[in-house]
């Protein structure tokens, strides 16, 4: 039980961190991480364990130029939320050094990125649809 309690002090420390409580990392962050899980919903609901191979990426030059199994499509949201964490990670550190605007700056990074995994998620999820 002791464990339980030195575990939520430690998280809970690390969150008090001045860091965490910057508007704009907030939001971003806030932002990011629904984004992120919008993505894990559509596709556990558009995109079911099917025996046959699925479209992962489409080219307009080329046409379809990968194809794989149904839970490979998991995978850019999974990339998504490692980027996410790997980012506020290094703005935390950043952040520490006084390096703010480069931890605002990776925080939006990761905006960007969340958005653009979206785009690719739609796209994908209406070609398999």
């Amino acid at each position: 039980m002791q464990s339980k309690n030195e575990l939520k002090l430690r998280l809970g420390g690390f969150f008090a961190q001045e860091y965490f409580h910057s508007g704009l990392i907030q939001w971003v962050l806030i932002a990011s991480l629904a984004i992120n899980l919008g993505n894990w919903l559509f596709i556990a609901f558009f995109i079911r364990p099917v025996d046959f191979l699925i479209i992962l990426h489409y080219n307009v030059y080329f046409g379809v130029d990968l194809i794989g199994s149904w839970w490979q499509m998991y995978l850019m949201p999974l990339i998504g939320l490692l980027i996410a964490f790997a980012n506020a990670f290094l703005g935390y550190l950043f952040y520490q050094r006084k390096e703010r605007i480069v931890a605002h700056l990776l925080m939006l990074a990761t905006l960007i990125v969340q958005v653009g995994i979206s785009i690719a998620v739609a796209g994908l999820l209406l070609i398999n649809y």
